[in-house]
């Protein structure tokens, strides 16, 4: 093992390959799925146009596409792509929200877990090596209320889903906290979004038939595919997330809290 500029222990190139490599295995895969443009397909108009498809799959063989819904959820959180409000509601779609909603959270707790794992042998580890005081100082307060922080970040939607799952990597979060708080924090939301996907028939059903009928209208000029450049069929998972659903997360997230407030209350109260 070498010595950095500061006289403390380098590790060799070997050690760097093992810590790396499953990073950038991770990022090869990824840069291959952007590159060919496959994350494309993770889109509400691609399940519209394959529905009929997708149910007969699951007809011949429930367990073996439900498995391949997860392998897919899997994926697409390990790597980080886009897609995951899509894909939960997909799950509710096609399997009901309570079987899709369950197999969602366990799909996604084990690709956040993997990313989490990668993240932590990669940077977290090196990183508490390395950290300063003021980063000792915030990893110390974070990991003291860990599980509390992280069901808040997973309860809030404020936050992308993939930074939730590195940044406990790189405060020193261990991993059973990490997936307790992944597991049971995702809980609500997956469930609710789930809940949301089994009403896409009627949705899908609503905008195709909105489609056909512009397409027959004045903007479709009354006749086929004369209104291909004003007539758009398209559906927006957005949509579906309403005012109040924020709102209930938000009121989730307070009371995840609760017990941080009240520890460092207790803390700054002095004793009597």
């Amino acid at each position: 093992m070498n010595e950095d500029n500061t006289g403390g222990p380098q590790p060799g190139k070997s050690t760097l390959v093992k810590r790396f490599l499953p990073l950038l295995v991770l990022a090869g895969v990824a840069a291959l799925v952007i590159s060919q443009g496959w994350h494309k397909f993770l889109t509400l108009e691609q399940i519209a146009a394959n529905r009929d498809l997708l149910k007969g799959y699951i007809a011949e063989n429930y367990l073996g596409t439900l498995l391949a819904y997860m392998g897919i959820y899997i994926v697409v959180i390990a790597l980080s792509l886009p897609g995951g409000v899509f894909l939960t509601l997909t799950g509710g779609f096609l399997f009901g929200w309570l079987i899709g909603g369950v197999s969602t959270v366990f799909a996604a707790t084990i690709g956040a877990t993997i990313i989490f794992l990668i993240a932590k042998t990669s940077f977290g580890e090196p990183l508490a090596e390395r950290a300063g005081p003021r980063l000792d100082k915030l990893r110390a307060g974070f990991q003291d209320s860990a599980l509390n922080y992280l069901l808040f970040l997973r309860l809030v939607p404020l936050f992308p889903f993939w930074l939730i799952n590195l940044a406990p990597a790189l405060l020193g979060v261990g991993l059973g906290t990490y997936v307790i708080g992944t597991f049971f924090g995702i809980i609500p939301g997956t469930l609710a979004f789930s809940y949301a996907g089994v009403g896409l028939d009627s949705v899908i059903e609503a905008q195709q038939q909105a489609y056909q009928d512009c397409l027959k209208g004045p903007a479709g000029g009354g006749q086929p595919g004369a209104g291909a450049q004003t007539c758009e069929f398209s559906l927006d998972p957005g949509a579906l997330v309403t005012a109040e659903l924020l709102i209930a997360f938000a009121a989730l997230g307070v009371v995840a809290l609760i017990p941080v407030i009240l520890k460092k209350f207790r803390k700054g109260t002095p004793a009597s």
